[in-house]
């Protein structure tokens, strides 16, 4: 059996950047995954002349230069920025909220006259602490937008009204009082030329991988493999569960070829009312510039579930009770210093691509200098 300096459990971003830095510092790494695929919920695969994103749409963005000049050493990124259309129920809103998304609500024409209506909606909301989401929502951008372009789309995704949601999940709203529809105001956005897999598949290209191997069924084959075990995954599964499990909520995808050239004009639609069951629709074609078979489009439509043990765990509920018991998880970590834990299921946050991939350099940088 191989000894390996590093044993990487997931080959996501954080496994697979951490396993690069480690193979540039001369250590041997072994990544294994529990899936049949590198990439982990970044994973694209081509389908009618374009590249699908599996597990719905990842778009790389940020503003850490680090961060994009060590993306950019492993793929060519294409520029794309994401401007998301909103459809409720047949009404069309472009997102994120900005001069576009009033002039169609309100008629407003100006800032002045889009800050004066929603200035007038938040007005018997301010000057109280917001208690849920709905309370926080309604305190920044007022009654039109919370029910229109929030309300149904937020139940859907975490499955609970929205007053029973914390309010730190909206402790921000994107506002804008110009026309501009780009969604992300980082400095550095786009999508990988040849995918997501492929530029993973380059980053990995110095160090053994094997694939649908389940590392927790397997424990006694890996003991004493390597030095270092890096855990991207669930950090309550990893210890058996012995405080309960933290709550996440999943997703379900719908992929299909459609036989038209465009189905809806835009890479990621959001459907904002409470009737349609799935929270957006990707039309993944859109993400290319023009790529893709004749005649043919492919779309996903995204539906969120509730989690359960043993299915795809994709955003952690970080409320009082679930933070509380990760503090729990996080202490017996440390009492593990062979054990590195990373990435979103491993530290139990919502993060974003950059974000993991900033984390996983920094621990490489403790780990080698």
């Amino acid at each position: 059996m191989a000894n390996y300096d590093y044993l990487i459990i997931g080959a996501g971003m954080f496994g697979a950047a951490f396993a690069r830095k480690a193979a540039d510092a001369g250590k041997r790494c072994l990544v294994i995954d529990r899936r049949g695929h590198i990439g982990g919920n970044c994973f694209s695969y081509e389908r009618d002349g374009v590249h699908v994103h599996k597990y719905g749409p990842h778009i790389f963005h940020t503003s850490d230069k680090s961060v994009w000049d060590f993306v950019n050493q492993y793929a060519e990124f294409n520029n794309f920025m994401l401007t998301p259309i909103a459809n409720y129920n047949g009404e069309i809103y472009n997102l994120p909220f900005n001069m576009n998304t009033f002039a169609k609500i309100w008629g407003s024409c100006t800032p002045a006259e889009a800050k004066a209506i929603i200035d007038k909606q938040t007005e018997p909301y301010r000057g109280s602490e917001p208690k849920n989401l709905e309370q926080q929502a309604l305190s920044l951008v007022g009654k039109d937008i919370y029910e229109k372009l929030i309300k149904g789309y937020t139940e859907k995704q975490w499955g609970r009204p929205c007053s029973e949601l914390p309010d730190f999940i909206i402790k921000r709203l994107p506002v804008r009082f110009t026309y501009d529809n780009n969604y992300f105001d980082d400095r550095y956005q786009g999508i990988p030329v040849g995918g997501y897999t492929k530029m993973v598949e380059k980053m990995l290209d110095c160090v053994d991988v094997e694939l649908g191997v389940d590392y927790l069924s397997e424990r006694a084959r890996f003991g004493g493999m390597a030095g270092k075990t890096v855990y991207t995954g669930q950090i309550d599964e990893y210890f058996g569960y012995c405080f309960g499990n933290l709550e996440y909520r999943s997703l379900e995808f719908e992929t299909e070829t459609l036989n038209t050239d465009n189905h809806q004009g835009a890479a990621v639609m959001n459907y904002t009312d409470a009737q349609t069951p799935y929270t957006r629709c990707i039309e993944h074609k859109h993400f290319e510039f023009g790529k893709g078979s004749p005649g043919k489009t492919v779309i996903t439509r995204e539906y969120p579930k509730k989690w359960e043990r043993g299915g795809e765990a994709y955003y952690p509920i970080n409320d009082g009770a679930n933070n509380e018991m990760y503090a729990r998880y996080a202490k017996l970590a440390q009492d593990e210093p062979q054990i590195i834990f990373g990435g979103r299921l491993g530290t139990y946050r919502y993060l974003n691509m950059d974000q993991v991939i900033a984390d996983a350099l920094k621990c490489a940088k403790r780990e080698f200098g």
